[in-house]
């Protein structure tokens, strides 16, 4: 069995250490590959000093998340991995999840993403936005929970399911990424489930929120809904169209006019590019192995 553990980063300095630690230290072995999107810190320069066995890919600018995961799924299936652990880079794993979730893997192949408990970087709480809570294997007969949706800050994929349900889409660059592949794994069959007896950490408390940054994922939210191939062309156009409306107008009743601006300018993008995510929303109906095999950069969709 071959497990190759990816992770993108962007001034990962703050976070190497516990997070390639955690990979060195797994119970079950794995190779380590990690896509640097041109850090201005000593990222890399630490990396390939304390961790010569890590294989590093340097990007020449900051090409997006999904783009950067992309190269690392072509490399998995060119090299003939089993499995990709996908890793944030402010995130890290306890010595036994790799081998848990492979395990359940081959028991639940119907599975085309397995997590664990989410929990915060300090362990005392679960992280927000993630499923469940944490149960001692002898307080639960349940090893796999179904559930619609986990973020991508751990996921194991495996590679059968990802040649069936390809890579991240170019439409998404930053954030959203991972809504529109659990969309794609539930449009070719596949569910998405957490273990509740197997933990992972996810530092990210201490993360700061501007207005512009509710307004980019309120946008990007709204590129999911046209995005979703499990929903007709028109019924997707709709919703997103509606969105992006809803939050135009208010905007306005607020006399936000910034944000009015900005949502009107979504709109523009948008239309402007109908053509665009029509084109992409055939290729993910298709096969999104595409998205791997013909590494696209991901489009300017959504303005910061």
């Amino acid at each position: 069995m071959k497990i190759l553990s990816i992770i993108i980063s962007y001034n990962f300095s703050r976070w190497i250490r516990p997070c390639l630690d955690s990979l060195m230290q797994s119970e079950t072995p794995t190779d380590i590959l990690v896509v640097d999107n041109a850090s201005s810190d000593n990222s890399v320069a630490i990396i390939r000093s304390e961790y010569p066995q890590v294989r590093i890919i340097e990007n020449k600018d900051n090409s997006g998340f999904g783009h950067a995961n992309n190269i690392g799924f072509q490399i998995a299936l060119q090299e003939g991995y089993d499995f990709v652990l996908l890793l944030n880079q402010d995130a890290w794993i306890d010595k036994d999840l790799l081998g848990v979730l492979t395990r359940l893997s081959d028991e639940f192949n119907d599975f085309g993403i397995l997590s664990s408990v989410h929990l915060t970087g300090d362990r005392k709480d679960i992280d927000k936005g993630s499923p469940g809570e944490y149960i001692l294997k002898d307080q639960t007969k349940t090893d796999l929970i179904e559930v619609p949706f986990v973020n991508a800050a751990i996921w194991l994929i495996p590679v059968q399911a990802l040649k069936k349900a390809g890579g991240f889409s170019p439409l998404f660059q930053h954030y959203g990424e991972d809504v529109d592949f659990i969309n794609r794994m539930h449009y070719h069959g596949f569910k998405i489930g957490y273990c509740p007896y197997v933990c992972g950490c996810h530092d990210r408390a201490k993360r700061i929120t501007t207005k512009s940054m509710v307004r980019r994922a309120t946008a990007v939210y709204c590129l999911t809904l046209w995005a979703d191939i499990n929903q007709s062309l028109l019924s997707a156009t709709t919703q997103c169209f509606k969105c992006c409306f809803h939050h135009l107008g208010k905007s306005i009743m607020k006399r936000e006019w910034e944000g009015a601006s900005y949502f009107l300018k979504i709109l523009m993008k948008f239309l402007t590019h109908f053509r665009t995510i029509y084109k992409e929303r055939g290729n993910a109906r298709k096969n999104g192995i595409d998205f791997i095999k013909n590494i696209r950069r991901a489009y300017d969709l959504i303005p910061f």
